[in-house]
């Protein structure tokens, strides 16, 4: 019953000029005993970034870098006025464009105990000579490698950084793999409050570390590549476009897959490429 009124006031929206309304009734949860859903309500942590604007409505401010929100705009000159704001205003102003490479480790043994142990595959390693040569025949000046201190994902940056001589390697904690936010639908494997809580801060501290237009400061384009895990590429994929992130389990990454997001200077995001593994043969392909 929900769910057929659901879809009068998505037609009553329609005919009335406005999609708005479209599905945005449709309740979400388990069917009661009397047929109809439960409504469920899936409220996002603090550090998910909530009191962002509603669906579809982009917020330019997202990295917290609009020009107009670096500005103090009660510091003002009282000789130049309105004058010296707007100058103040458009040197904040981001230049280039951020191209960044999301990259998921190759293929590894997951059935090691010890984190240390999970090392790649021999298929895992053909994957990232794989990769490595993918990102190699782009053509493209990559600025660095940032991968996830992982062994999978350590070893996967020692070999596809083989095929990018000279480009700088940095390890970093922020990019290991976790659980960035309760997914939802839920999944059937439960999970703690406590392990979101601790990995999805952490998680999401990377996205707004390494995710975000260039500082004003930069002049070119910079290409940039992050070999990491799926948990944390699908989360920021969503995070990146504004799509709700409880939704980052609905994506699915291969095995050394790449996934291209690009930030523009006026902090609208592009999504270019995601989980392409286009360049392996179907017999090297994996998702493990």
């Amino acid at each position: 019953m929900a769910f057929r009124q659901a879809l009068q006031l998505a037609a009553c929206g329609l005919a009335g000029g406005s999609a708005a309304v479209l599905f945005s009734a449709v309740a979400v949860g388990k069917p009661r005993a009397g047929g109809d859903a439960e409504p469920r309500v899936v409220e996002p942590p603090a550090w998910a970034g909530a009191g962002r604007p509603g669906p579809g409505v982009w917020d330019s401010n997202w990295d917290r870098r609009e020009p107009l929100s670096l500005v103090n705009l009660r510091k003002r000159s009282l000789d130049s006025g309105d004058d010296d704001v707007t100058s103040r205003i458009d040197h904040c102003k981001a230049k280039a464009t951020r191209h960044i490479f999301l990259i998921r480790h190759s293929q590894y043994h997951v059935d090691a105990s010890r984190e240390k142990d999970r090392t790649l595959t021999p298929l895992g390693r053909e994957q990232a000579e794989l990769t490595g040569l993918r990102l190699a025949s782009l053509g493209l000046k990559f600025n660095k490698i940032v991968h996830s201190s992982m062994t999978r994902a350590v070893e996967t940056t020692d070999i596809i950084s083989k095929h990018l001589p000279g480009v700088s390697t940095v390890s970093t904690d922020l990019l290991r793999e976790g659980a960035p936010i309760e997914p939802d639908p839920p999944v059937s494997h439960w999970k703690p409050e406590a392990v979101y809580y601790e990995d999805g801060a952490r998680i999401e501290a990377a996205f707004r570390n390494y995710i975000h237009r260039a500082d004003a400061k930069q002049q070119e384009d910079s290409y940039e590549i992050f070999i990491c895990h799926a948990n944390v590429i699908r989360y920021i994929v969503c995070r990146a476009l504004q799509f709700p992130p409880e939704g980052w389990l609905r994506l699915s990454l291969n095995n050394g897959s790449i996934t291209h997001l690009v930030v523009r200077p006026d902090g609208r995001v592009a999504l270019r490429a995601l989980g392409d593994t286009g360049f392996m043969p179907p017999d090297k392909i994996s998702r493990s």
